[in-house]
């Protein structure tokens, strides 16, 4: 069960892939004429971000993998840059919970009654990947896993999409397309030929609030040497601002996992 409840986390250590000192022949055979690098696209989806304290979420979730399917519910609560609780539920019993803030994860599962409590820094160093608390709040509310502001981009237009292409690492291939109304993310993609690691994001359908647009349905493919993965999220109730607590302990006789 702890594979749903780090299904997001995972697919986000796929994304933070660090460069290992590989050469990678690069094959890309642009789908159109690169035109010049345009900072108003990236400007205007910065201008697009949500404004919110908190947001609660109950969403539906698949996950699949070579091996076996689930279907399961998770209730996500965020604090803004603060902390996110999210809670997996089998037939409405809770399975799994996760904590994370910028300092900590920590996240226990009931059906081997284990928990683990750490940092991003051990949790990096195992995976061999950098990972921080914005990539996860990144990718649950629909925003660009890197600062596009920071970055250098081939822009091209793909299907009437903005589609900025990473420059700085040859090693490592960053994708990110816009749309061309809202210059919201609609996909991302990261891969490292080299390792066969692969990750897709899509964003599907989006509902509009007074805080901005939030993506309702999001989908993501990943390829790694050990198998596929899909997962499928559909965001069914969405609120704003609203009080909430984030409870969470460890239930007593369970097992903690080191990871080293």
């Amino acid at each position: 069960m702890k594979k749903y409840i780090l299904a997001l986390i995972i697919a986000v250590f796929m994304i933070s892939c660090k460069s290992k000192a590989v050469a990678v022949q690069s094959n890309n055979t642009a789908e159109v004429a690169p035109v010049k690098e345009d900072k108003k696209v990236i400007d205007k989806h910065y201008n697009n971000k949500l404004d919110f304290k908190t947001l609660y979420i109950k969403a539906s979730a698949r996950y699949v993998d070579e091996k076996q399917s689930q279907n399961v519910t998770a209730e996500i609560r965020i604090e803004k840059d603060k902390q996110i609780l999210i809670s997996v539920r089998f037939l409405g019993i809770t399975m799994a919970k996760a904590l994370i803030t910028p300092s900590s994860v920590s996240y226990y599962e009931k059906i081997n009654s284990t928990y683990y409590d750490g940092d991003f820094t051990s949790l990096s160093t195992w995976l061999g990947t950098e990972l921080d608390y914005n990539k996860v709040q990144n990718l649950l509310v629909g925003e660009a896993f890197d600062d596009l502001r920071k970055g250098k981009y081939t822009q091209t237009i793909v299907e009437n999409l903005f589609r900025l292409e990473d420059e700085k690492d040859a090693n490592i291939k960053k994708a990110f397309y816009l749309d061309s109304e809202k210059f919201l993310v609609q996909k991302e993609e990261i891969s490292q030929p080299a390792e066969n690691r692969m990750l897709e994001i899509k964003y599907s359908d989006s509902k509009t609030f007074d805080q901005g647009t939030l993506p309702t349905g999001i989908e993501i493919n990943a390829l790694q040497p050990k198998g596929k993965t899909n997962i499928n999220l559909n965001y069914n109730n969405i609120s704003f601002n609203e009080e909430l607590n984030f409870p969470y302990s460890v239930p007593s006789g369970y097992k903690k996992v080191l990871i080293k």
